[in-house]
């Protein structure tokens, strides 16, 4: 149950840290679309992890889950297509970029774990 707790605290600071991000890309640098899509891929890990909490079953868990790290992966795909454009520069990209790839591990292995579970 701690990495459960650990991967909602973390999800949602990396929420926060997109909308910050959001906010930098529309105002300062013009990027509507492509900071939006981050934005919505963002934020949703998070949404999706905290639904995961009120799963009506382990199997819905890990669905929910399973929804939370395509969210992740979307997000690093955004993540470097603003870093490859130059709308990111690598200090911007590296650190939120680590922090996502992190998440995508927890929940990898949160996964893998419930899944052991079940058998």
């Amino acid at each position: 149950m701690g990495q459960d707790n650990q991967i909602q605290i973390e999800s949602k600071k990396f929420a926060l840290r997109i909308i910050k991000l959001y906010k930098y890309l529309k105002e300062e640098k013009k990027i509507y679309s492509l900071s939006k899509q981050l934005l919505r891929s963002g934020t949703s890990i998070g949404a999706n992890v905290r639904e995961s909490v009120n799963a009506q079953s382990r199997l819905d868990f890990i669905n929910k889950l399973n929804i939370a790290l395509k969210e992740a992966n979307e997000t690093e795909y955004w993540l470097e297509l603003l870093h490859e454009s130059g709308c990111l520069s690598e200090t911007e990209f590296s650190s939120i970029y680590n922090d996502c790839g992190k998440i995508v591990a927890t929940l990898t292995k949160i996964i893998k774990t419930t899944k052991l579970s079940l058998m």
